[in-house]
């Protein structure tokens, strides 16, 4: 038991010690993050992720090792969507540039708190009522099957979220950015700045994906480790993925179809999983590697037609005109 233990505080403190290198050395000036620095950081995280996949197969075995990029793989693959939500949110709020890797540095931090508490509670619930697992399958149906006819006309308004309206029921918010900050001292009052509403945002719609994407690594394995691991690291590349996607991101307009194939046959294993509790975690994997590789090439066959814009590639131009204009 104490081995776990330790095994958990040391893992935390090296995420905190890579985000305190992140903020505070290699991105402690705001700018721009380019393609080929995005590129640069992207293959870290999935280099880093892939070295601990590989302990994690070295010291506890085949099974568990399979488990974890299993796990890694579907939730990078599910955090894709979360990207196309991230830039309509920074459009929204004309969010600069610049500004937008802080926004998602403390998002993300967010998120691994709350994520980290959602796979503790699930893992709890999990342990002492077994039958939830059956909830969990059937709702990963509900989403793949949703997903699949979804016409993906994405929109975001801030102004109806419940969360945002309370917040500023206790708290002015600037119309202005001042430079990076959050909070400002305005005529004698504390006001919050359009950053830290956008910022209030992704912290919740992170929050409603996490609800789709940790059922979905509990019907792979329900070790809380591995869980929590895979979630962890495949949260910590998607600033680096959001820049060098952001440009590129709609030309995989297929990619949703591999998500939602693998959402519901991921929900049909966990609903019966008293009669495939055996199959090894291989099969699992290339599942999922084979629906969304065949979604990716299906994207770059069929490619998207040039004059029809989606809501995601609007929102790019645009964004892109805007920091054009000002800078």
């Amino acid at each position: 038991m104490q081995n776990n233990i330790t095994i958990w505080i040391v893992f935390n403190l090296f995420v905190l010690f890579l985000l305190a290198m992140d903020l505070g050395v290699f991105n402690r000036k705001n700018h721009v993050i380019g393609v080929k620095e995005a590129l640069s950081w992207s293959a870290f995280w999935i280099t880093l992720s892939l070295i601990f996949g590989a302990g994690v197969y070295y010291f506890r075995g085949v099974q568990a090792g399979g488990d974890f990029m299993t796990a890694y793989l579907l939730e990078k693959s599910l955090s894709v969507d979360n990207l196309f939500v991230m830039l309509l949110i920074f459009n929204y709020f004309k969010i600069p540039q610049k500004y937008q890797h802080k926004v998602l540095f403390w998002g993300i931090l967010g998120a691994l708190l709350m994520r980290g508490s959602l796979i503790l509670v699930g893992a709890a619930l999990i342990h002492r009522f077994e039958w939830i697992l059956y909830l969990f399958g059937a709702f990963l149906i509900y989403t793949g099957v949703k997903m699949l006819f979804d016409d993906g006309d994405a929109e975001i308004d801030p102004d109806s979220n419940l969360l945002v309206k309370m917040f500023k029921k206790f708290m002015p918010v600037t119309r202005e950015f001042h430079d990076a900050s959050f909070f400002i001292i305005e005529k004698g009052k504390r006001c919050a700045t359009p950053l830290f509403i956008a910022l209030l945002v992704v912290e919740v719609s992170d929050l409603i994906f996490a609800v789709d994407s940790i059922p979905a690594v509990f019907a792979v394995t329900q070790d809380p480790f591995i869980v929590y691991t895979s979630n962890v690291l495949a949260i910590l590349g998607l600033r680096s993925l959001y820049f060098a996607l952001a440009a590129i991101i709609d030309t995989f307009h297929y990619l949703k179809y591999g998500l939602a194939v693998v959402l519901t046959l991921i929900g049909l294993k966990m609903l019966a999983k008293e009669f495939l509790h055996d199959v090894p975690s291989w099969v699992t994997l290339s599942m999922v590697l084979g629906a969304l590789g065949l979604s990716i090439l299906a994207s770059i066959i069929w490619p998207p037609k040039p004059e029809e814009h989606t809501v995601v590639e609007d929102a790019f131009l645009h964004e892109k005109e805007e920091d054009e204009v000002h800078g």
